[in-house]
């Protein structure tokens, strides 16, 4: 071999090492407390992982994600978050208080040093009752039957976490088989699901839409059953910016047939992938254009107190 082609040789087996060197896994931080109604899929029993903890883990090795699984608050800190590069949360209820699952509680600091390190340029994946956390206005642990605060929305005066994650939950009704439409098919995980996605899940009506959300999915609440999708459609999945962080929600993943599903785990790699910074896409707002009746809120159904 000739001197300048031994170069070549070496400089692409150079240039080889240093880019495997430098694709890093994607360390994740699924954060599953509920201090609230503690899902099935969330739910460990007798110490085994819970059923979406087992699914992430399958999704690891092949692509190249390393998962910490925890439902303890009290590490939250600037230390403890600067692990990682995502922080996925499926969490429910207050939670400053230690609640359903009986877990330690995060504390006022710990809230904060979330708040910091996503809008320092950390990735925040919030999946399903992530919505259902830190309501406005309500404290305490346990399931609040006080319903009938959550139908209005509340701008600048919501709760800081609602605000970071772009939207809450106010209720559902029974579990049916509805559509969302997919608005951005070319986002991250989302470019293999085709135009809708049709299935039988837990659809959580939502309100408190941050201006600058990129709508992903759609809930198409005209053939719905139920008064509180008595409503314009609304966003089910969105992505932002959050300071020099990324945010993103999907509200599905209530049932483990979902989480099976080869959509919505597609969904789920394509979300940590953008959330780390690894796969890019456009996220400006869209929320008028694709929501326009994003704002208006259903009636209470005459039982919500």
């Amino acid at each position: 071999m000739k001197p300048q082609s031994k170069l070549i040789a070496l400089g692409a087996l150079l240039l080889g090492l240093c880019l495997s060197l430098s694709a890093a896994p994607v360390r994740v931080l699924y954060f599953s407390k509920s201090s609230g109604w503690e899902h099935s899929t969330v739910k460990r029993v007798d110490g085994k992982p819970s059923y979406s903890e087992k699914v992430l883990a399958s999704l690891a090795e092949k692509n190249d994600f390393v998962f910490t699984f925890s439902k303890d608050g009290s590490l939250f800190s600037p230390d403890y978050l600067a692990q990682f590069d995502v922080i996925m949360f499926y969490t429910s209820g207050d939670l400053l208080a230690v609640g359903t699952d009986g877990q330690p509680a995060m504390s006022p600091a710990g809230k904060q040093a979330l708040f910091d390190a996503i809008a320092g340029g950390k990735g925040f994946f919030g999946v399903h009752s992530a919505s259902d956390t830190f309501h406005t206005g309500e404290h305490g642990g346990g399931n609040n039957p006080i319903r009938l605060p959550r139908y209005k929305n509340y701008g600048d005066a919501a709760d800081p976490y609602i605000k970071m994650l772009g939207g809450e939950f106010i209720k559902h009704n029974a579990q049916q088989v509805a559509v969302a439409t997919v608005i951005d098919p070319a986002f991250p995980g989302f470019d293999k699901i085709g135009a809708e996605i049709k299935v039988t899940e837990e659809w959580y009506s939502l309100k408190e839409f941050a201006p600058n959300n990129h709508v992903l999915l759609r809930m198409e609440t005209a053939s719905m059953q139920g008064s509180d999708y008595a409503r314009p459609s609304y966003p089910l999945a969105w992505a932002r910016s959050y300071g020099k962080g990324r945010v993103i929600f999907n509200a599905m993943g209530h049932r483990e047939d979902v989480w099976d599903s080869a959509a919505y785990q597609s969904m789920l790699i394509g979300s940590i992938k953008w959330a780390a910074g690894i796969a890019k896409a456009d996220v400006a707002s869209n929320l008028e254009k694709v929501a326009p009746g994003h704002a208006t809120l259903q009636a209470p159904s005459a039982d919500v107190k």
